[in-house]
């Protein structure tokens, strides 16, 4: 994410709108095409009565739902709950977490601060709580003055229910630096699986600054 933002210093701090429209070319150029061919879903029940004496396939299926029996769920929930944004980086004086079971709206209206040029990464945590699920996937879309400057398609993966958490994080990644480069972005994210169920869809913005606190 931004990793091919401009770091030409300029005299004045905003970006110009034909900037923006360059730096979203090199981000599409650099992302390139996602090919992803979905399999076929499967019910927890189906999964459990596939041929038990293939010890490959036992092995599979104990991967994805383990040993021990689901724990019973509330009926009302539902099968996928993401429930934590959390932005790593080492250099931080604070943790960065969004409580993703809150007050989504209220994320608009605030900005995680983020130094340039620091590492980092973004760790999604979720919970699997009634079926199998597969081919989960974290996009995201990057704007900068309304301009959509990046975007990332992260495949998560395929996972089965279970009472624990669990935490997907992204390679990482270079906070963009240079005068051009900082700046407040408004972020788009979703979570979302093979058969296109929008598990949940949020926005946060993220401020890059020269210092933690400046």
């Amino acid at each position: 994410m931004l990793s091919h933002m401009s770091q030409k210093t300029m005299a004045e701090h905003e970006p110009t709108p034909e900037q923006l429209a360059a730096i979203a070319a090199a981000n599409e150029e650099a992302e390139g095409g996602v090919n992803y061919k979905p399999p076929a879903q499967k019910s927890l029940q189906e999964i459990q009565e596939l041929d038990k004496d293939d010890e490959s396939l036992r092995k599979y299926k104990e991967a994805l739902l383990g040993n021990a029996a689901v724990a019973a769920v509330d009926p009302n929930a539902p099968n996928v709950q993401v429930t934590r944004l959390t932005l790593m980086c080492e250099t931080a004086p604070l943790p960065l977490t969004l409580d993703l079971q809150g007050d989504l709206e209220s994320f608009k209206k605030q900005s995680f601060v983020l130094k340039e040029g620091v590492e980092y990464r973004i760790k999604i945590s979720f919970k699997v709580n009634k079926e199998i699920v597969s081919g989960l996937k974290y996009a995201q879309q990057t704007y900068r003055k309304g301009v959509k400057v990046d975007k990332s398609d992260y495949m998560v993966g395929s996972y089965g229910p279970r009472p624990a958490e669990y935490e997907f994080l992204t390679p990482l990644e270079e906070a963009p630096k240079g005068m051009l480069a900082r700046g407040t972005y408004n972020i788009k994210s979703k979570f979302t699986d093979d058969d296109k169920h929008d598990h949940l869809s949020w926005e946060w913005n993220l401020n890059i600054k020269k210092e933690w606190k400046d």
